[in-house]
């Protein structure tokens, strides 16, 4: 896997080879990216990353290669984490597998624990199955190749 921005753009980090997740695509994260880096400054903020797959079996080893200082890794249940978190965020993104039961409570989880900072940005992706745009919160919907996003604020 590879890092497609920022400035450890370019760098690849390899996850477990026994890993069962589905890990985004590069086109997918590029396109998320590109559409991001024109609404948020990905400088000095807070972002919280649920289900972060195949980074966070590899994150520990990756965040010492790289000498990141400022990146705290929590492993737990991501719903007992946001039932139980008071911190605010400018940025979420939520990549749970497509076929989990609770995938569509997380956008009222997100916004009924106010874990959004004012003008943040929650992006979930999902399958195709799913459809967002009734939640008070949703803003828009971009699909690439098999990969869904949802934004909501």
């Amino acid at each position: 896997m590879r890092i497609i921005s920022g400035k450890y753009k370019g760098r690849r980090f390899n996850p477990p080879k026994n890993i069962t997740a589905r890990p985004t695509t590069d086109f997918a994260k590029e396109s998320l990216f590109n559409l991001l880096n024109n609404r948020i400054s990905f400088e000095e903020i807070d972002v919280l990353d649920l289900f972060a797959g195949t980074g966070s079996i590899s994150l520990i080893s990756t965040k010492r290669e790289l000498g990141i200082n400022n990146l705290m890794l929590i492993r737990g249940d991501v719903f007992k984490y946001l039932g139980a978190c008071r911190l605010q965020f400018d940025f979420i993104y939520a990549d749970p597998p497509y076929d989990l039961d609770l995938l569509p409570t997380l956008p009222d989880l997100v916004f009924g624990k106010e874990l959004l900072k004012e003008d943040g940005i929650f992006v979930l992706e999902h399958s195709a199955k799913q459809d967002f745009s009734a939640h008070p919160h949703f803003l828009e919907h971009r699909n690439y190749g098999s990969v869904n996003f949802s934004f909501f604020a």
